[in-house]
């Protein structure tokens, strides 16, 4: 392995920058996850961390190591949401005029956060990655310095500082999962604790439609994907960083995929059950423990990296987790055009103990008879056994269900 450009030192001394600025997030144990993988899991509750997200860690200590001069020439960021958070909070602390270039569509809770920290919002392309290269061309043309979300040996280092507490927090831990969007934080915290541990496994986890590390640590280097659209902004990053690529390489253990399924049904957990919110970035590593359980040696540290999830999204979200759990159904049926067929069928749903959450009731279509109606069912159930059994109860009963 090359010399690398950030040690375990640097980690050290990163904390030292963050006393009094980040906090020391809780470890809090899962019975349901450590159910599921046969012994201990814990979450390392990042949500919960000032802006939200593990971020002000490293954004803070790239921006206090500048010099007073470059201070005074302001700051430029790109981020989806988090890192802008962390630079513009960051920023202010340290008296440093900032400008964050967001993509447009970035969720608005984010960019209203980002502004409220005291950053001039700009909106530049549909990716990450276009959003980093207008803030790139900002500093070439203003002077004003560049804070990479993910590829400099400072924000590594501080994102580091989560794995020297979580070392202390739970000395045994045996794996640690969490997120990987650019690598920053994977970095970090592989290089803090395999310095400290070096028996300790380090699993990174990607949303399947934004997978850039596969496709490198397979090349040897980093590639360029196009990262699909996906439900998990924070981490849709299409190349990953130089510098947490090396690190990765040698240091983090394997990188898995996770779907969006998995994605919305660990976020449902995370609020049902441990009572966190967790935007979809955040629950990558608890989307892996519920895909793979047995693939975790315990005890499972899951880094839970950010909490700031647009209301809209979390409805839409948790809509598709109870879809994902089994705890929702949506198709449509078909009933004779005569007066109490509605009401019949909502009566023998009520029957099988579902919660009717919305019908659409139409009477023309090119698709139907005309002595036919068509019934779009929204129904809340019990789970995938209940599911199952209303379904079969009204094929039983001489319907139809369509569910394209």
């Amino acid at each position: 392995m090359a010399v690398p450009q950030v040690t375990y030192d640097d980690v050290v001394a990163a904390r030292e920058l963050l006393k009094g600025v980040a906090v020391q997030t809780p470890v809090l144990h899962s019975r349901v996850l450590s159910e599921a993988v046969g012994g201990p899991v814990h979450l390392k509750c990042e949500n919960i961390q000032r802006a939200g997200s593990f971020k002000i860690r490293g954004a803070y200590v790239r921006i206090a190591r500048l010099s007073d001069d470059e201070r005074a020439r302001g700051v430029v960021a790109a981020s989806a949401g988090n890192h802008a958070q962390g630079v513009a909070l960051g920023s202010t602390l340290l008296g440093a005029k900032s400008t964050v270039y967001m993509p447009e569509g970035a969720p608005l809770p984010k960019v209203e956060a980002t502004r409220a920290y005291g950053a001039d919002v700009v909106f530049a392309g549909h990716t990450v990655d276009l959003a980093l290269q207008a803030a790139q061309e900002h500093a070439d043309r203003t002077g004003a310095v560049f804070i990479h979300p993910f590829d400099h040996p400072d924000v590594v280092a501080g994102q580091g500082t989560i794995g020297l507490e979580v070392i202390e927090q739970l000395p045994e831990a045996a794996t640690i999962v969490l997120p990987i969007g650019g690598g920053g934080l994977a970095a970090g915290v592989a290089l803090a604790v395999k310095s400290l541990r070096p028996g300790i496994r380090v699993i990174g986890v990607q949303a399947e439609r934004a997978a850039a590390y596969p496709e490198s640590l397979a090349a040897g280097h980093p590639v360029m994907v196009e990262p699909a659209s996906t439900m998990a902004d924070g981490i849709a990053v299409g190349r990953p960083g130089a510098l947490p690529f090396e690190l990765i390489h040698y240091l983090v253990d394997r990188v898995v995929t996770v779907s969006e399924e998995s994605l919305s049904r660990a976020l449902l957990l995370c609020l049902e059950r441990s009572k966190l919110l967790v935007e979809p970035a955040g629950v990558a590593g608890v989307a892996a423990l519920l895909d793979q359980p047995h693939a975790f040696d315990p005890p499972v540290v899951a880094v839970v990296s950010g909490g700031n999830i647009d209301p809209l999204l979390l409805a839409r979200v948790l809509r598709h987790g109870l879809a994902a759990a089994g705890r929702y159904l949506a198709f449509r049926i078909r009933l004779t055009d005569r007066p109490g067929a509605l009401a019949a069928l909502l009566h023998r749903l009520a029957e099988l103990g579902v919660n009717v959450l919305d019908v659409v009731h139409e009477r023309v279509g090119s698709r139907l008879h005309l002595d036919e109606v068509e019934v779009l069912l929204q129904l809340e159930t019990r789970g995938p056994r209940h599911c199952d059994e209303v379904l079969a109860a009204l094929r039983r009963d001489g319907h139809k269900l369509l569910f394209s």
